[in-house]
């Protein structure tokens, strides 16, 4: 579920067990689940993450797939973990982010969803870069009723975040940063979506403080909203 989902942002996780369970799969969430290690390799501590993927290659062994909310930490499973552990890990092969898992695997791009909001999405770097997954968010955004899909111009610059990237450089990211909320409010969306919430806390911070009233809301609660049960902004 990734540390920041299930620490901050808890409607995510929530939102994607709805979605996966009603497209008919049967959802586990494993509680000896860890951190991926993917913060303490990006910041030098290779021996420390280690154990991490692990622990991961163990608490996963046995799962048809690892559905994950995070393009990042779907990247590190896939492309670290094998360098530090097992290249031959089950848990590595079965990992994907989530709209690999619904469009490559399911073989679905409508997933029943509504959410009635003018929309823009952000591709995330290591989605879009690292997994590579291309086209798919936006494939499942336009099978959703009801939203109208804005595009983001530039879309893939960096929104600046980047982990620890954000601390140790902060005047480079807070100027990232500002291009990207210029990007999302040129295109007049209610909503900012991505499948990461570490690029959505990051944009949506700074949305906030500018007072512009556009909510930054991860791709999993827009495709788990329905008409029958809508989408509820956390207060």
């Amino acid at each position: 579920m990734t540390c920041l989902t299930d620490t901050l942002y808890p409607n995510t996780g929530k939102a994607l067990v709805r979605l996966l369970e009603r497209l008919g799969c049967d959802v586990d969430f494993p509680l000896d689940q860890t951190c991926c290690g993917q913060m303490h390799f990006n910041t030098g501590y290779r021996e420390h993450a280690r154990p991490l993927a692990e622990a991961y290659a163990s608490v996963f062994d046995g799962y048809d797939y690892v559905v994950t909310p995070s393009g990042s930490c779907a990247g590190m499973v896939r492309e670290i973990h094998p360098d530090l552990h097992d290249a031959d890990s089950p848990a590595v092969g079965r990992t994907y982010e989530l709209s690999e898992f619904l469009v490559d695997v399911l073989g679905v791009t409508d997933v029943g969803a509504y959410f009635p909001h003018r929309v823009t999405y952000h591709p995330t770097c290591h989605s879009l870069r690292m997994l590579g997954v291309g086209d798919k968010p936006l494939r499942l955004l336009r099978g959703v009723a009801g939203l109208d899909l804005r595009e983001l111009p530039q879309a893939e610059q960096c929104c600046g975040f980047g982990g620890t990237f954000a601390l140790k450089n902060a005047e480079t990211s807070t100027a990232m940063l500002a291009d990207k909320m210029r990007h999302v409010q040129d295109t007049g969306a209610e909503v900012v979506s991505a499948g990461d919430n570490s690029c959505l806390m990051h944009i949506g911070g700074g949305l906030s403080r500018l007072r512009t009233g556009v909510r930054a809301v991860h791709l999993a609660e827009i495709l788990a909203s329905t008409e029958e049960e809508p989408w509820a902004e956390t207060p």
